[in-house]
């Protein structure tokens, strides 16, 4: 099996298609608790036709075991992707991620820009303040009894198959909750962020429909009419799937249409 050593630790790709070389291949990012292999339904739905497409299993997820004395952290993750992409021999790359993925995915942006082609970030803020309330409560709540709990979710289902030490599920739902229930604010980093990004959201999303706009107006979008010959047209994009919500976006027969006519 495919792993690469980075950052003190073996991470776990696969690689699928191969492209000819026209396009710089696509990096996908999981959400948490999930793995590379949740894309296999978007991929068989078109997503990496005629391209190099690599999917990765973040620290402590799927088949990358994880660092005992290291904790969760998008930025870390960030720079283990980045360490990936150098060691491929990549000079750049399409990345998308979702939820904890497009947390990875906008840090890959900021501390390693020089990576990145372009950019799909699906249902993430950037700002923890952009989730709703509800939503961050029920974040600071997880806590020790929530790992027994979700051993009912298929998410455990898939863990238990894939993890190196199944038995460490506890340590990755206790980790990825403290990672949750830390504050951050991207918003002054991002604004400085030159690739084209596109933001996809739902329309029942746990984000707010303001912070969405606020989010597209840090990358320059949704400032200024773009003028009838689109002179002024902003470079990102933002994309609002209807009918869907944050748990199920990935599977909208729309998400995949819409990323391929961005990429």
């Amino acid at each position: 099996m495919p792993y690469a050593d980075v950052n003190g630790m073996s991470l776990y790709f696969e690689e699928h298609g191969a492209g000819d070389g026209s396009v710089p291949p696509l990096v996908l990012l999981h959400g948490g608790f999930g793995a590379g292999e949740m894309f296999q339904p978007q991929l068989a739905a078109g997503l990496g036709e005629g391209r190099r497409v690599i999917t990765v299993d973040l620290q402590g997820h799927g088949r990358t075991p994880d660092v005992e004395d290291r904790p969760m952290s998008v930025e870390a993750m960030a720079d283990d992707v980045a360490g990936l992409v150098k060691h491929l021999g990549l000079p750049a790359v399409d990345v998308l991620g979702y939820s904890l993925g497009a947390g990875a995915a906008a840090r890959l942006l900021v501390q390693h820009p020089d990576l990145v082609n372009r950019a799909v970030l699906v249902s993430i803020p950037a700002r923890r303040e952009g989730w709703f309330p509800g939503v961050l409560a029920q974040m600071d709540a997880m806590g020790e009894g929530a790992a027994e709990m979700l051993k009912q979710s298929p998410m455990y289902e898939m863990y238990a198959r894939l993890a190196p030490r199944p038995e460490d599920w506890p340590v990755l739902v206790d980790k990825v909750a403290t990672m949750n229930r830390r504050d951050y604010d991207w918003s002054e980093e991002l604004r400085a962020v030159t690739a084209p990004v596109l933001l996809v959201f739902a329309d029942a999303d746990g984000i707010s429909p303001a912070h969405m706009a606020e989010f597209f107006g840090l990358l320059g979008g949704g400032l200024r009419d773009p003028g009838w010959d689109g002179t002024d047209r902003p470079a990102s994009r933002l994309a609002v799937i209807p009918g869907a919500t944050h748990y199920d976006l990935m599977f909208s027969p729309l998400l995949v249409p819409t990323v391929l006519s961005f990429l």
